[in-house]
């Protein structure tokens, strides 16, 4: 019987290892066929941020396609890949007061924009809620 796992994820990308352990549990709960609720909060409303790029690396002298930087906005298009995959749902929502106050509105296919009672309702309908709070 599938289970919901909601989570609350606050990082900004890149800015500490809180996100990337957020995706791997993420996966996981996909790959045993659960459903998952994300609530991205504060910085993390950037992960899904559809401007995203990769960049060469001059002390490496490498190009952007030998470089191969990992981008949020794909890791989040993975998992909603995966989630299809397994017919299993992914819900996220970005809080949409974080998204007005950095300006990063414009996301890959899949995130919703919500708020705070979002995030109250998934907890109330979810089997456990995991809370990644900011590492700062």
């Amino acid at each position: 019987m599938p289970k919901t796992l909601n989570i609350l994820i606050m990082d900004p990308p890149y800015e500490s290892a809180n996100t990337a352990t957020a995706f791997r549990i993420i996966a996981a709960s996909l790959e045993k066929g659960h459903h998952v609720s994300v609530f991205a909060y504060e910085g993390a409303t950037a992960l899904t941020l559809e401007g995203q790029m990769g960049h060469p690396n001059p002390v490496k002298k490498t190009s952007v396609e030998e470089e191969k930087h990992p981008l949020s906005k794909d890791l989040v298009a993975g998992l909603f890949d995966l989630a299809h995959r397994n017919q299993v749902t992914l819900n996220w929502i970005n809080c949409g007061m974080c998204v007005d106050e950095r300006g990063v509105g414009n996301w890959i296919n899949g995130p919703k924009r919500g708020g705070p009672p979002d995030f109250v309702k998934a907890v109330s309908g979810s089997d456990q809620t995991l809370v990644i709070a900011t590492s700062r």
